[in-house]
């Protein structure tokens, strides 16, 4: 429960989705940097979220090394390890494993697959138009479009990260438990998601494509290539 109130602050929560977005370890200097606040501040809020099991130290990129002696700079990464808390104890993925497995038995083209599809759709889609209207987002570009859409995926436990050819790599998927016993079934919830999300945002040539891979979301953010 105190990891999760740590996330009440803004402030942390900032920190928090900075690090988590990035394709590696973040120093104090970075995250400072990226939040608009002194070192010193931002040393003391990732150390908190570091001791509550939210974030992970590591050894930081050399790159990030100032010249001359000293010790090399701490940086952090997001905790390896999934974070659910709730008091008593909530079983939903349980739930959600009873709810999969029917969807799965009824076979690929049943009612309960195709609805399931459309609500995801509908669901992405309500949230970009939300989110659209709340911060009065015009035109978007591919390049806008990718920041808006890896802001949001950040908030939705996806862990996105920019890749060349104006990709996000989304490196977590939340649903990982569910998507261990039904790959093709959660894969495709997501894909879906994401395509409303983008339809709801009105973003101009960016697409969610399928690209499985067991490390990472199987769905890939694209936008046109050069």
């Amino acid at each position: 429960m105190a990891a999760i109130a740590l996330l009440a602050d803004e402030l942390r929560q900032r920190l928090y989705r900075f690090v988590a977005a990035q394709p590696g370890p973040v120093t104090r200097d970075q995250a400072a940097a990226a939040v608009g606040i002194s070192r010193k501040l931002a040393a003391f809020h990732l150390d908190k979220l570091a001791a509550a099991g939210l974030l992970e130290t590591a050894a930081p990129d050399p790159a990030s090394r100032r010249p001359g002696p000293g010790r090399a700079p701490k940086a952090y990464q997001p905790a390896a390890a999934e974070v659910a808390v709730s008091v008593p104890q909530r079983r939903y993925d349980a739930l959600g494993e009873v709810l999969v497995q029917a969807i799965v038995a009824d076979g690929p083209a049943s009612s309960a697959r195709h609805t399931a599809h459309q609500l995801a759709r509908e669901r992405g889609q309500g949230l970009g138009e939300r989110v659209r209207g709340e911060r009065r987002l015009g035109r978007l570009g591919p390049e806008r479009a990718l920041t808006v859409v890896g802001e949001l995926l950040g908030v939705c436990g996806y862990a996105p990260a920019r890749a060349p050819q104006l990709q996000l790599v989304l490196r977590n998927c939340p649903f990982r438990q569910l998507s261990r016993r039904a790959p093709e079934l959660i894969c495709g919830l997501n894909q879906e998601f994401l395509a409303g999300l983008l339809a709801g945002l009105q973003t101009h040539r960016i697409d969610a494509v399928l690209q499985p891979d067991p490390a990472r979301c199987c769905v890939l953010v694209q936008g046109p290539t050069r």
